[in-house]
């Protein structure tokens, strides 16, 4: 039978049903679900089309086995035939038997067949009985197994791709370690709508080269429902496209760059941090206004990829913002998951004015072996940090050197100071330490945990029936989200980054951070 036919028949047995005393035409709704039934479940296959379109069929169906149905026998009967149905066309698409093309035309024909006076087929409108339009918005949805990928009645899966292997491998390690906590939290309280929240892991050691396999592992393998906490981004120059294309969620990612941050926002894409843009913006602003330093003293040491890029460009931006020539900076460079810093330890050694600052853009072996390398020469030169570099394994890094290395090393943060006493920094410590004892409070979990519990407030919002796209249609609508940071969190429709706050944090001669004034 033909899509159209198909379609066409839907209406007229809609119409038959409901005209039927309720009891009185149950074979015809059997047939009905014989026929609809493949048609959803083909759709539900099609991770691609949206599911509000094939929840809507659902909750009219059933509306009309409701209407049809004179017991609860009879409604039982009817659900299990159209689930049986729905399996048999989930299975015809994964089989190869039927594609997604033709899985969408007949949805769409489907949809015009019960769209109402516009359509040609037979209209909904005036078919189903008050009684079952109340039922079309409060039963509960027919279950077909997991409609949206990654959700289940009673888990929802999340994949993190990062660095669990290599140099780089710790601030993998930490995010996963933040997000977990968080999911712990919530999962301990009853979960999200009675759902647990699971987060899969997969290495790409921090090389672009493979981070498209980790994707396809989460994606194809594990079947999550979207993407949360990816650590970096030469890295998310690969994952971000990829879920794009899948019209997948891709939250909270360990990375600052612009390239998750476009005008307009990415759909699917949402940050919870302040961008490397605004970072060494801040901080070129405090070496120039509160340590005096001339911009033609302050030095780029920088990875030799996109996050160097992004790091570099939010200097250069902050050099133009204050009138200097941004063609001037000085950029030294160093190759990616390396700390061969020897070209730039020479490159900077030829300065003339010498260097007094140097903004850095690194991972934290590299960033501690620039240190190592120039602290002898250059006594009285102030080394600052992005975030990213992971403040924690930098401070272990220079603390093996010794005081002399990390004294007065400064971290831009993009959480609080995980020695204070906020509200969300209390939380986060009793929960790292309940769920994970022994493990110290460390700011990238400390962002991890944040960035998590943001996804879980929109996960709240959107209620039991969700999908990405509802999800999404939550998470826009955000406004002063307060999780006891110090500042709001909003998202919209054109604002796809919740926090644009920059925290300061400088090493002391203990090897802890300090707090510290970048205005």
């Amino acid at each position: 039978m033909t899509p159209r036919w198909m379609a066409a028949l839907f209406g007229a047995l809609l119409a038959s049903a409901a005209s039927a005393a309720p009891g009185g035409n149950t074979d015809v709704v059997r047939d009905l679900a014989g026929r609809v039934g493949p048609i959803v479940g083909s759709a539900l296959a099609c991770t691609d089309i949206a599911r509000p379109r094939i929840q809507a069929i659902v909750d009219k169906f059933a509306a009309v086995i409701k209407e049809a149905s004179s017991n609860e026998a009879e409604r039982d009967d009817l659900t299990q035939q159209l689930n049986r149905s729905v399996a048999d066309g989930r299975n015809a698409v994964t089989s190869g038997k039927m594609d997604c093309r033709l899985a969408e035309r007949q949805l769409a024909d489907l949809e015009r067949s019960i769209a109402g006076p516009a359509s040609s087929g037979p209209s909904l409108a005036g078919v189903i009985g008050p009684s079952a339009a109340v039922a079309a918005t409060s039963i509960a949805p027919v279950p077909t197994g997991p409609a949206v990928r990654g959700v289940t009645d009673r888990e929802i899966r999340f994949g993190i791709a990062g660095p669990f292997s290599g140099p780089a491998k710790e601030l993998g390690r930490q995010m996963k370690l933040g997000i977990d906590t968080a999911f712990n939290r919530i999962n301990d309280a009853g979960g999200v709508d009675g759902r647990q929240l699971r987060l899969i892991a997969a290495d790409d050691g921090y090389e672009p080269a493979r981070t498209l396999d980790a994707m396809k592992q989460l994606y194809e393998k594990d079947q999550v429902f979207g993407f949360i906490g990816n650590v970096g981004t030469p890295t998310a120059a690969v994952a971000v496209p990829y879920a794009l294309d899948r019209r997948t969620l891709f939250f909270g990612a360990f990375t600052g760059a612009n390239i998750l941050r476009n005008d307009p926002p990415d759909r699917y894409v949402f940050n919870y941090r302040a961008s490397y843009a605004e970072e060494t913006d801040s901080v070129v602003r405090y070496l120039v206004k509160i340590r005096r330093i001339p911009l033609r003293q302050i030095a780029v040491f920088a990875q030799q990829d996109a996050y160097g890029d992004a790091g570099y460009a939010g200097v250069a931006k902050a050099f133009r913002s204050m009138g200097a020539n941004d063609g001037a900076i000085v950029r030294l460079n160093y190759k990616r998951n390396t700390v061969d810093v020897d070209d730039a330890v020479n490159q900077l050694k030829t300065q003339k004015p010498p260097i007094k600052a140097v903004v850095m853009v690194a991972a934290y072996r590299a960033a501690a072996k620039f240190i190592e390398r120039t602290r002898d020469a250059y006594p009285g030169m102030i080394y600052t940090n992005v975030s990213f570099v992971g403040s924690t394994s930098l401070a272990e890094e220079l603390g093996l050197l010794g005081p002399r290395f990390a004294t007065g090393v400064i971290v831009t943060q993009v959480v609080p100071a995980v020695s204070g006493y906020s509200s969300a920094v209390l939380e986060y410590k009793n929960a790292l330490a309940k769920y994970f004892p022994g493990e110290a409070p460390d700011y990238v979990s400390l962002e991890g945990y944040v960035a998590a519990n943001v996804l879980i407030q929109g996960l709240k919002r959107a209620g039991s029936q969700f999908d990405t796209e509802r999800l999404i249609d939550n998470l826009e609508a955000m406004r002063n989200i307060d999780l006891g940071l110090g500042t709001s969190l909003n998202f919209g429709r054109s604002e796809h980054q919740a926090s644009h706050k920059i925290w300061g944090t400088a090493l002391d001669e203990t090897g802890k951070y300090q707090p510290i004034e970048l205005e």
